[in-house]
């Protein structure tokens, strides 16, 4: 089975803790992290302040914040195939704060 390699090039605020992320493929998926934002790696970006120091990898071409979060870029590409199973895993991280 191939897995496809997606990179980050782009993203854009469109409110607080949700972004517009754009691939090399020319896609975008508009993510509302909201849901996400729970347990020991992703509750701290709860923080609004904290959240928008998202940045691009250089590296690895995908969205990362100051304290090792990030996301694989093909899960991102693929948001709305992963949102159901993203969800249960952060309420079995922990309480999300929505």
């Amino acid at each position: 089975m191939e897995h496809k390699i997606y990179r980050v090039v782009s993203f854009e605020p469109v409110r607080p803790f949700i972004l517009q992320v754009t691939f090399d493929d020319g896609s975008k998926q508009t993510i509302d992290f909201r849901p996400m934002l729970a347990g020991e790696i992703y509750g701290p970006l709860q923080n609004e302040k904290f959240f928008n120091q998202v940045e691009i990898d250089p590296e690895v071409h995908t969205l990362v914040w100051p304290n090792g979060a990030d996301f694989d870029p093909a899960t991102l590409h693929d948001w709305p195939e992963y949102i159901t199973e993203m969800k249960k895993m952060a309420q079995r991280w922990g309480k999300v704060n929505v």
